[in-house]
């Protein structure tokens, strides 16, 4: 059943990620924390967006547009080690409330809901005609990256913010796909090197044969979604990435993700 279920969140989750650039660690940690222990799931899910992410740069790179992975991807650097930090000295903070659902106790942090109204408020727009025709201007994109970058370090979510300033960049579809792809790699790298003592604590008690195949299957995802490429159109990535934003949204205001 382990295999079955992580497999396919895998393998869906890195097809939808290939456009709109999140979603595979947020669908994924959950389905490894029903089957692991909350480290291991955030171990196991670390490894996997890494050499998925690899993965996809690989597929994409020539059409990377260098200018704004520096604009955009330096600053989320910067931000990403600041949220990091932020999150450390708030790790004692408690839930802003709790409540009990699907037969577990469901807890709201502060940054996750701060994260969730952002990306709510992101969403909404998304579905507004006259938004649709706004891009951010390049002298922006270092908002952006910092932004997505604290918010990344702080709780995990890099990934919604990033997308929500990149596919309002003007970028055609391919440039949106391997600028984001590179910018994430450039965050990934970062999360790793303060992810590597929690690996190396639990890299005993990990499956790795599970986590191969979950590696396969999302390796296999990123290659349907690179075939596929050609035959979306911009706006039907912003329509992905508008439903995804909404549905992480209520997943974090919620406390279910």
């Amino acid at each position: 059943m382990s295999f079955l279920v992580i497999c396919t969140v895998a393998a869906l989750a890195s097809g939808l990620t290939f456009f709109s650039g999140f979603g595979l660690g947020t669908l994924l940690l959950p389905a490894f924390a029903v089957f692991f222990a909350v480290e291991q799931a955030v171990a196991l899910t670390a490894i996997v967006h890494f050499l998925n992410g690899l993965f996809k740069l690989a597929l994409v790179w020539r059409h990377i547009d260098r200018g704004v992975v520096l604009r955009f991807g330096l600053p989320a650097i910067v931000g990403a080690f600041a949220g990091a930090w932020l999150l450390v000295e708030v790790a004692g903070t408690g839930a802003l409330f709790s409540y009990t659902a699907f037969g577990r106790n469901i807890e709201v942090v502060p940054a996750k809901l701060l994260v969730g109204i952002l990306l709510l408020c992101f969403a909404c727009a998304e579905m507004l005609p006259a938004f649709r025709t706004i891009n951010f201007a390049p002298r922006y994109q270092p908002l952006g990256g910092l932004l997505s970058g604290f918010f990344g370090g702080l709780a995990g979510m890099q990934g919604a913010l990033r997308s929500a300033f990149l596919v309002k960049s003007g970028l055609d579809k391919a440039t949106y796909v391997a600028t984001g792809a590179a910018i994430a790699f450039l965050i990934d790298v970062s999360r790793l090197s303060i992810y590597a003592p929690l690996i190396m604590a639990q890299h005993g008690a990990l499956d790795y044969t599970l986590l191969g195949a979950a590696v396969i299957a999302a390796l296999a995802g990123s290659l349907l979604g690179n075939r596929y490429l050609h035959k979306a159109t911009l706006h039907g990535i912003q329509i992905v990435v508008a439903i995804l934003l909404f549905i992480v949204a209520l997943g974090l205001i919620s406390g279910l993700l």
